[in-house]
């Protein structure tokens, strides 16, 4: 069982999840990048880290028209893409799946809560391997990742080389809606 929380409130939620196992190994994959805390007055309670999935940031009155996923570090990512994506008009819904196996375990009814069939246009981003991530974004969808071996240099230089930033993920976003 892997988790890789995406902020401090997930992390919480994630040992509870794990301390609960009785026979199945686990591990918490942590980052070593300071990451932001989300607000959780604004954003949803960490809560839904039991399920695997959860919708962490929807438009006003829900019906989004693209959803932006991520994991672990890449969470805030697609955090400020959505708040770039809303002041935009744009309605955007972030995920956190911090887990796959627990997700995928999930009822088909609560999977597809969080990733609704009819919304096509989906961005992960994920700063490693793009392998498996094609089963959440589907065809339509778009996966922002590495594809080479990487680099090496500090964090920030290596996430601008590469494109790792929410105006990118935004960018991704509009260009799978036709709206650049």
């Amino acid at each position: 069982m892997t988790l890789r929380p995406g902020d401090a409130n997930e992390v919480v939620e994630a040992y509870r999840y794990v301390m609960q196992l009785r026979h199945q190994p686990a591990v918490l994959v942590l980052s070593r990048q300071p990451l932001p805390t989300l607000d959780r007055r604004m954003y949803a309670f960490a809560t839904g880290v039991a399920h695997g999935a959860y919708v962490l940031a929807d438009p006003a009155g829900g019906n989004p028209e693209v959803i932006l996923i991520g994991s672990g570090s890449e969470l805030s990512l697609a955090v400020e893409a959505h708040e770039k994506l809303i002041a935009e008009g744009i309605r955007s819904r972030v995920v956190s799946i911090p887990s796959w196996e627990i997700f995928d375990h999930q009822p088909r009814e609560y999977r597809d809560s969080v990733l609704p069939p009819t919304v096509k246009a989906r961005v992960a981003v994920e700063q490693a391997s793009t392998f498996g991530w094609e089963r959440y974004v589907g065809s339509a969808g778009v996966i922002i990742g590495m594809r080479t071996f990487g680099a090496s240099a500090p964090l920030r230089a290596l996430q601008e080389k590469f494109g790792f930033d929410p105006e990118r993920v935004a960018a991704t976003a509009r260009e799978l809606l036709g709206k650049r």
